[in-house]
C-alpha cells in the first residue's frame, strides 16, 4: 500500500466511524447518511485511490478543476456532485460530468440547466441551495437562495425538462442570526425539506454538515454530508 493510500485510507476510516458515531447519538441507521467526499484542489489520484477505497460519491466546486478530473475518472463507478456556485457559462461543461448539482440558487441557473441537460440527453439531480443569512430577497454570501424563494425555486426545477429535483442543501452560515449554531441551521434545512417535499415527495436529500460539524448535521437528520479536509487533509493551495 502507498504511503497516500495508507493516509487516505485511516483518515476515511476516521470519518466513517464518526459518522457511525453520529448516527448511533441519533438513533438513526448507518445507511441513512451518504458521504461525500469534496476532492476540489485536489488530484485525480486521489480521485481514484478514494474509489478504490469504496468512495461512491465525490464533489467538486470549481469546473475549470472538476472537469478534466472527471474525464480521467470516467471509468470509475463515481457520482459527481458539483456544489461551487456555478455560473451560467460554465453550465454546458458541467451538464457533461455531473450528476447532481447542489448549489442551484436562480431561476436564471434553472433555465441554463435545463436547457443544457436536453441537449446532452441527461437528467440531472438538483438541490436548492438555502442560504440561512440572506437579506430577505436576497442571496448568501457563499451563494444560495433565501428561506423565502426557496420553494418557489424547489417548484421551477422540478417543473424544467431535464432536471430531477433532489432536495435542498445548505452551508453553516458565518454571519447572521445562525452564525456559530450549525445545529439550529441544519433543523431549520430539515423543516424546509418537510414543506418542499409535500408538494416533491421524492426530493428528500438533504445535504448538510462538513469535515467539523457532521455531527450536527446527522443529528439534524442530514441525508448526505460534503467532507473534504477531514478525509484528504488540509489544504495548503490550489494545485
Amino acid at each position: 500500500m502507498t504511503d497516500r493510500k495508507a493516509q487516505l485510507a485511516a483518515n476515511l476510516a476516521k470519518v466513517e466511524e464518526r459518522i457511525a458515531a453520529a448516527c448511533r447519538a441519533a438513533g438513526r441507521e448507518r445507511e441513512e447518511v451518504t458521504l461525500i467526499v469534496v476532492t476540489k484542489t485536489y488530484p485525480a489520484s486521489d480521485v481514484r485511490i478514494l474509489s478504490g477505497l469504496g468512495v461512491r460519491h465525490v464533489a467538486e466546486n470549481r469546473d475549470q478543476d472538476a472537469a478534466p478530473k472527471a474525464a480521467e475518472c470516467s471509468d470509475l463507478p463515481l457520482s459527481w456532485h458539483f456544489v461551487g456556485q456555478l455560473q451560467t457559462n460554465k453550465v454546458r461543461s458541467v451538464v457533461d460530468y455531473a450528476d447532481f448539482v447542489q448549489s442551484v440558487d436562480r431561476s436564471r441557473l434553472v433555465t441554463a440547466l435545463s436547457k443544457e441537460a436536453v441537449r446532452a440527453g441527461r437528467e440531472v439531480g438538483c438541490l436548492v441551495q438555502v442560504a440561512l443569512d440572506a437579506q430577505e430577497g436576497g442571496r448568501g454570501d457563499r451563494g444560495g437562495v433565501g428561506v423565502g424563494g426557496v420553494e418557489e425555486l424547489a417548484d421551477l426545477v422540478a417543473q424544467s425538462p431535464g432536471l430531477r429535483l433532489d432536495g435542498l442543501m445548505t452551508v453553516a452560515p458565518l454571519a447572521g442570526a445562525y452564525a456559530g449554531r450549525q445545529q439550529d441551521a441544519f433543523e431549520r434545512l430539515m423543516d424546509l425539506s418537510t414543506v418542499v417535499r409535500r408538494a416533491h415527495p421524492a426530493a428528500n436529500m438533504v445535504s448538510a454538515g462538513m469535515s467539523s460539524d457532521l455531527e450536527q448535521a446527522v443529528a439534524a437528520g442530514a441525508t448526505h454530508v460534503r467532507v473534504g479536509t477531514a478525509v484528504l487533509g488540509v489544504r495548503t493551495g490550489l494545485r
